[in-house]
């Protein structure tokens, strides 16, 4: 029989709440400002929450691994060109206008001449190189240094030592260079300096450290690091490093507790990228490993951060890798070279890891896509060559997105036994709403629904699935991407106090329907909606303290839920789902943990103005009086954080007090929250 969460149908076998008696027969209450909840924690609802469903995910893009999680300071350390796009260089030298006089020396972005004013005292040489095509020639003047400089950010709040080195080729003149750190656009003042003595005429790899005086550098602010000659010296360089001297294994250990405190079982490495990423690239001594363009999002692919850094940055945060698999330009052989390499590398080397057969292959962005009439027969060729190294393998094929997914799934479902789970995907962008000149509390509450819309869909996606007789109760859905993502900062998305409201309203549907979707990785564990790094400094986005909320609540299985509360409904919504009714002000998920001993409800208010008075009654489990309340809010829905101020959006806690087994709440409007009970000692 249909049952109501929030007065939202579904079937009784899959959903957390049973009708309540009606308000009407209590006394008088404003439904839009109070809620009746009822928990039952002797009805788990027969299935258990997988800790897969708080997966993460990685991709290089933006700062997250280059700029972010590798602590190399430096950019186009190896100083080759076509790194870029032209829409990325445009944006480079519109940022800094001194790039396109660098230019015009011959120098590569993003390196500058130390001092303009000198002239071209560079040359490019290609073919001539320790690492990749390219290294630089430096050629000195007889009374004054000549050098190249990069602008860079040192997270001096936290250390002021660090090491590096280079690679140099000297031909001519006194054989000794000097690398410093000096005042950003000052080149007279120079906090840190170390004379390198060249030997010999050919390539040779030397190691330097420069300390930082304490109080020579503010915090966020920048400074220029040189590489230079005097006395008519001309040198060649190439793959200079610049790291803090407390990097863990190559990667910033700031980021690296962050990530662990993240609690994330698995971590995704895959997205755009994937389809024209050979992994082959990233592995070796990562002095020579080869600079390339990545393709699919405009910007440089060091490779210094391989499969062995990526497995290491798993080990580290305690997590799982979950790798996507090249279906664009990569062969099976290649595919299955990975997965041994992998499997050789990790845990006890028997396999069984989550392997993704291709990225998003119904969009034609992604490089050598296949066709809709294709994408079955790669799907199960690739399948087939990854089972004979790993029979263990868990295959997730790439589905389509809930909006769009029935023909292109049924493909893929032609291909019996080939794969364990379909992927889908969901990121809402800017194209908002069908809804003309929406307002912006339209737009809020349409963008909040919208977990409520996909949870649907879902279900549908699972009907689809099941009525296939070779993958009824096999094959499950994993959603292996979810972003708000938006380039104005004025709607809900990744990084504001919003999208932490739908980061949680996302979790919450998780919860749900983690018996049909066990597998989930919210976009990313770096940048978007996890840990971000900004002029040296780290921080979380809201998304990542509501995130952090939830995997860290020991969630294990759900109960009988029965909540009454207020509802609203989108027409003209998202241009992905624009109808969207019934949807609860306050959703709450309840759950025990596996031993029993501990409840916890999971609460999120899509209220734009109103507190919601809660009345929470508990039977089924004997609580302790005192419990335990942490709350995510904001002054705005648009608050974020940022390198300045980096705890604007925090959780927060206090006590709760259980009386008889029932507890009154107030969830502030447009707030996540997560109360927790112990039983009773």
């Amino acid at each position: 029989m249909p049952v109501t969460i929030g007065r939202l149908s579904f079937l009784s076998c899959l959903c957390l709440a049973v009708v309540l008696p009606s308000l009407s027969q209590t006394p008088a209450r404003d439904a839009a400002t109070e809620a009746l909840i009822e928990i039952d924690a002797s009805k788990p609802l027969g299935y258990k929450i997988p800790r897969t469903i708080f997966g993460s995910f990685l991709e290089p893009i933006g700062n997250s691994i280059y700029g972010g999680l590798w602590a190399e300071v430096l950019e186009n350390p190896s100083f080759e060109d076509n790194l870029w796009s032209a829409r990325r260089i445009e944006e480079m030298v519109n940022d800094e206008p001194g790039l396109a006089r660098a230019s015009e020396l011959g120098l590569p972005l993003p390196w500058e001449p130390l001092d303009g004013h000198q002239g071209n005292r560079y040359e490019p040489r290609w073919n001539d190189a320790a690492n990749s095509s390219r290294s630089l020639l430096i050629m000195g003047l007889p009374d004054k240094k000549v050098g190249v400089r990069q602008k860079v950010y040192l997270p001096v709040h936290r250390t002021l030592h660090y090491t590096g080195s280079l690679y140099a080729k000297h031909s001519s003149g006194t054989p000794e260079m000097e690398v410093s750190v000096r005042q950003r656009n000052h080149a007279d003042n120079v906090f840190a300096r170390t004379v390198i003595e060249l030997s010999g005429n050919d390539w040779q790899r030397y190691e330097f450290r420069l300390d930082i005086p304490a109080a020579k550098i503010a915090p966020l602010d920048p400074a220029d690091f040189v590489i230079a000659v005097g006395s008519e010296t001309r040198v060649l360089v190439d793959q200079a490093s610049l790291m803090p001297a407390d990097n863990v294994d190559g990667m910033d250990p700031d980021i690296i507790a962050m990530a662990k405190a993240m609690n994330s079982p698995i971590v995704r490495f895959g997205g755009n990228f994937t389809s024209a990423y050979h992994w082959r690239d990233g592995i070796g001594p990562r002095d020579k490993r080869v600079s390339m363009l990545n393709v699919a999002w405009g910007m440089p692919e060091y490779n210094t951060f391989g499969t062995g850094e990526f497995l290491r940055f798993c080990e580290l945060i305690g997590a799982s890798p979950q790798i996507a698999l090249n279906l664009g330009s990569g062969t099976t052989e290649e595919a299955a070279g990975w997965v041994k390499y992998v499997n050789e590398r990790w845990g006890d080397h028997s396999g069984g890891l989550f392997w993704e057969l291709g990225n998003e292959l119904w969009g034609n962005f992604q490089v050598g896509y296949p066709t809709r009439q294709r994408v079955a027969e790669r799907t199960k060729a690739f399948s087939e060559a990854i089972r004979k190294v790993d029979p263990n393998a868990k295959l997730i094929a790439t589905g389509g997105d809930a909006d769009s997914y029935p023909d292109w799934n049924a493909t893929q479902l032609t291909n019996p036994g080939a794969f364990d789970y379909l992927s889908t995907h969901f990121v809402v962008t800017d194209d908002r709403t069908v809804k003309q000149d929406a307002s912006p509390d339209f737009i809020d509450q349409a963008d909040f629904a919208l977990p409520v819309g996909l949870e649907r869909r879902l279900h549908e996606m699972t009907e689809q699935i099941q009525s296939d007789s070779h993958a009824r109760d096999r094959v499950k859905i994993a959603f292996t991407e979810w972003l708000f993502w938006a380039r104005q900062g004025s709607v809900p998305r990744y990084d504001n106090m919003g999208g932490a409201i739908c980061t949680a309203g996302f979790l919450n549907m998780l919860l749900r329907v983690a018996n049909i979707v066990p597998v989930s990785d919210m976009t990313g564990i770096i940048e978007f909606g996890g840990i971000w790094k900004k002029r040296g400094r780290v921080f979380g986005a809201p998304s990542y303290w509501a995130f952090r909320m939830y995997s860290n609540a020991d969630a294990g299985r759900p109960v009988e839920t029965r909540t009454q509360v207020g509802r609203y409904s989108v027409e003209q919504g998202s241009v992905r789902l624009p109808s969207i009714p019934d949807v609860p002000y306050l959703d709450v998920v309840a759950a025990l943990n596996d031993t029993g001993d501990k409840l916890t409800l999971y609460c999120v208010n899509r209220h734009l103005t109103q507190d919601l008075a809660a009345h929470i009654a508990i039977s089924g489990f004997a609580s302790a009086v005192d419990g335990l309340a942490h709350t995510l809010s904001a002054s705005s829905i648009y608050d974020k954080n940022d390198e300045t101020h980096p705890e604007t959006v925090v959780p927060q806690e206090s006590r709760v007090r259980l009386v008889g087994g029932k507890v009154n709440y107030s969830f502030r409007h447009e707030s996540v929250t997560v109360l927790e009970f112990h039983k009773e000692n």
